[in-house]
């Protein structure tokens, strides 16, 4: 009789196990979502499926991306709050979203230090000004010249409204004394068509949303954003260069998982992130992409976001932007 006792708690425990095994491979194996806040074909989600490759080697589990496109990435990080905070939903997003949308848009819906952690970052980049390649002009002064010839007027696009991108149509048209209109878009792959089409002159949007159509002789950014120039474009000048102000400090990347997602989840995912920027292919296609790489702690993240936000609250109120 004890012997079947025994056999029957062994049996049970050896039960125990498995399930508990189970549950655990099953954990591990279950898919993480890599949001991103723009459409498929733009740098953003370049970016993203290039890293979701990487961390899906890396940690050994799926890495599906979605893109939840609108609204500069209002939608994204929206969906992100509502996410469970189990680590299986990641947000891949600029500072567009993270640290400016929320300071001109009362309605955003969330608040990124309530709402979200960060995760880590990855790198730095220049947003710049672009002229479709059917233009002549081949630079930012030649293309004021002729606009000021057409009354000084033209469409400028811009991948979202009320971003970085406008803000810069907005100084640009100042400084030049130009009735510059931006032209806002849900996001750089529709502009970008657009400007391929012909159907505007010019856009605004970052170095890695240009960058394969500069390569490719089809757009020619002529300004970029930064206190140097890009090394991926040693021939295009700085706004500094040129004499427009106020744009020295370069945006950022990172990815971020909703409040309470457990600390060693965090982790785990930062030391995969850090990991993954070691690796010389993957450094090599970040930069033909037009990033800086900049690793950067759950920490560090959470400094460079707090102090770009502060940077543009300074921006849009000097700017005299009336809030939504």
């Amino acid at each position: 009789m004890w012997m079947n006792f025994n056999v029957r708690v062994l049996k049970a425990l050896i039960y125990f196990f498995i399930t508990l095994c189970s549950a655990t491979t099953i954990a591990k194996t279950n898919p993480i979502k890599l949001m991103v806040g723009f459409p498929a074909g733009g740098g953003t989600d370049a970016i993203a499926r290039l890293l979701g490759d990487q961390l899906s080697q890396t940690l050994g589990v799926p890495v599906i991306i979605e893109n939840r496109a609108g609204a500069g990435g209002q939608i994204a990080a929206q969906a992100l709050k509502n996410a469970p905070a189990d680590g299986s939903v990641l947000f891949l997003s600029h500072d567009h979203t993270i640290s400016i949308l929320p300071l001109i848009n009362k309605k955003a819906g969330f608040e990124p230090a309530k709402d979200f952690l960060p995760v880590a970052g990855f790198a730095t980049f220049a947003n710049g000004i672009a002229l479709s390649g059917y233009l002549a002009e081949t630079t930012l002064n030649q293309f004021v010249q002729t606009v000021r010839t057409q009354q000084g007027k033209a469409s400028v696009g811009v991948p979202a409204p009320q971003s970085v991108p406008e803000f810069l149509v907005r100084i640009l048209a100042a400084q030049y004394k130009l009735d510059l209109i931006a032209v806002p878009y849900k996001g750089s792959a529709p502009m970008i068509a657009d400007m391929l089409g012909k159907q505007i002159p010019a856009g605004v949007a970052s170095v890695p949303d240009f960058i394969e159509y500069q390569k490719a002789g089809k757009l020619r950014m002529v300004a970029v954003m930064g206190s140097q120039r890009q090394t991926i474009l040693p021939d295009t000048p700085t706004f500094t260069e040129l004499g427009i102000k106020g744009f020295e400090d370069l945006p950022y990347y990172g990815i971020f998982a909703p409040k309470g997602t457990p600390s060693a989840t965090i982790q785990r995912y930062n030391d995969a992130l850090k990991k993954i920027l070691e690796i010389p292919d993957v450094q090599q296609r970040l930069v033909a992409l037009g990033l800086t790489i900049e690793y950067m702690s759950s920490q560090k993240l959470y400094e460079r976001e707090r102090a770009y936000s502060k940077t543009w609250a300074r921006i849009i109120a000097e700017s005299g932007l009336k809030l939504e």
